[in-house]
């Protein structure tokens, strides 16, 4: 199966200045930011944000498997893994403890679909499993993002996901799944209620969706 992407500005690395404007519209919204020149960096330096013992969930993100972050939380052995922990749970018996874990994890990851030059958080989703702790529940909440994903405004954040990472993402979800994926859930993070619990790790290069 070859899906066909329109061609769009969506792959283009915003460039440095852009930014710049978008690391300070982010923190005056009261995130934490720090821009970093490429994946390998944000990869070394979520080992530095997060404690080792943390109870850590990723949401499903190609920017971390990609990265090899994913692994690295989930694989490693440094942190209590939300998704090694709930895999071993019976879903039918213990749903709501499957549940309560990805929402109130002590650090959630991922990152996001896109960043409007005005500093709001743009992220869909089929499932919601990660939006919970996205939006206030965790008590501490990174987001790994490449340059590509700045838009300038939200009309063109929700054109990005419905042209270009919706067909994407249903191409990996038929191969993985064996479904086609949906925006089902949307979530737009225009400010942080809480000063520096959520920190964007912008990439000046393109990684995943």
């Amino acid at each position: 199966m070859t899906t066909q992407v329109p061609a769009t500005p969506f792959t283009e690395p915003a460039p440095a200045e852009l930014l710049e404007r978008v690391a300070t519209a982010l923190k005056e919204k009261n995130f934490a930011v720090e821009i970093l020149d490429d994946a390998e960096a944000a990869r070394e330096r979520i080992k530095e944000l997060i404690p080792e013992g943390a109870l850590v969930f990723t949401g499903a993100s190609e920017t971390l498997r990609l990265s090899g972050i994913d692994d690295d939380i989930n694989q490693s052995g440094r942190y209590d893994s939300v998704k090694a922990r709930s895999g071993t749970m019976d879903r039918a018996t213990q749903l709501s403890d499957i549940w309560r874990l990805l929402a109130v994890p002590d650090v959630i990851v991922g990152s996001v679909s896109a960043v409007t030059e005005s500093g709001s958080l743009v992220v869909a989703s089929a499932s919601g499993s990660q939006l919970a702790g996205y939006s206030g529940a965790a008590p501490k909440a990174i987001w790994v993002v490449g340059a590509q994903k700045v838009v300038p405004d939200l009309d063109t954040a929700l054109r990005r996901i419905e042209e270009y990472c919706l067909p994407l993402e249903t191409e990996r979800a038929m191969k993985v799944y064996g479904v086609p994926s949906s925006v089902n859930r949307l979530l737009v993070l225009n400010k942080e209620p809480m000063p520096g619990r959520g920190t964007v790790l912008l990439v000046r290069e393109a990684i995943g969706f």
